[in-house]
């Protein structure tokens, strides 16, 4: 993309971060924040990125009043998740924060908003989701996360077409690569590393569709093209099946350090997407898992690869 003016809010976290950097290069881009991290704002302007205050939370005022209103761009990531158990607020913070977001960039060509595969109605392990599948936002792991992305892709699809606004719902799933945190796999790293117990099913294994960094921002552009009024709905992962187990053990082969996987009733569940309709909007993924974990590892821990794997 050349010459867009792009918005994109959760713009210092592992999913929009570098989609803004990656698209600052030739476009204009707005972040929007609380840029709570250290060093975080000043790194996003340092590449070229106009970063605007925004807490989700403000209902005393128009917290994006002042903002422009001229983007033809946007993608909202911005989430409240709900780790202090609170459902009410995880609902109306994430939904009024979209609805007022859309309501200012109405004029916009296209609105991606970043939802969440944790949203299904758990079905066997290695069931492959489709977008037809049903919802129940069940998530031991984190319970009003998903209740929240429930009510927000409502608010989505009905701002959507109340204001004629493209959109494109997104369910992702892992996001992970060498910027941030790394995603879920390195935050199994850090447990292997620390000696943490990693919880697994007692039979079988989670499975997941794992979507490397360089994949993502590459598929952006293509879901901005996607948008549509009613909004298009896809599932966002990667191509290829991927044991969340079997992740693990490839770390272990990797770097040599131990996993302590205890079996457990209780897991990070993980889902794993049919990639059909997404490979249509998208095109394929070019990085495989195993190739995009060994990246990763290299990039954020690479005393800890084995010198033959790198």
């Amino acid at each position: 993309m050349k010459g867009a003016r792009i918005l994109i809010t959760g713009g210092t976290g592992q999913v929009a971060r570098p989609v803004a950097e990656a698209l600052a290069a030739e476009n204009e881009v707005w972040c929007l924040g609380r840029f709570t991290a250290p060093g975080v704002e000043r790194e996003l302007r340092e590449r070229g990125i106009t970063t605007w205050h925004w807490d989700m939370g403000e209902t005393t005022c128009d917290p994006l009043r002042g903002l422009p209103e001229d983007f033809t761009h946007v993608v909202h990531s911005a989430v409240r998740r709900g780790e202090d158990g609170d459902f009410n607020a995880a609902v109306e913070v994430n939904a009024v924060a979209a609805g007022r977001l859309m309501t200012h960039c109405r004029r916009a060509e296209a609105f991606l908003y970043v939802s969440t595969g944790a949203l299904y109605k758990r079905q066997t392990l290695d069931h492959r989701y489709t977008e037809d599948d049903p919802v129940d936002g069940v998530a031991d792991w984190l319970p009003a996360y998903p209740v929240g992305k429930i009510a927000t892709e409502g608010a989505v699809r009905a701002f959507a077409q109340v204001l004629q606004l493209p959109t494109t719902i997104a369910r992702l799933n892992i996001a992970y690569g060498p910027g941030g945190y790394g995603g879920v796999p390195m935050l199994y790293f850090k447990r292997m590393l620390a000696g943490e117990p990693i919880p697994v099913p007692r039979t079988g294994q989670n499975w997941s569709s794992l979507l490397y960094t360089s994949d993502l921002v590459a598929q952006v552009p293509r879901l901005w093209e996607a948008a549509s009024t009613p909004a298009t709905l896809v599932n966002w992962g990667g191509d290829e099946p991927v044991g969340m187990t079997d992740c693990v053990r490839y770390l272990e082969q990797l770097t040599g350090v131990a996993a302590n996987l205890v079996p457990s009733d209780v897991t990070r569940e993980t889902y794993q997407f049919d990639p059909t309709l997404r490979r249509r909007l998208t095109g394929p993924c070019e990085v495989g898992w195993r190739e995009g974990i060994r990246r990763t590892l290299r990039a954020l821990y690479p005393d800890h690869v084995k010198p033959t794997e790198r």
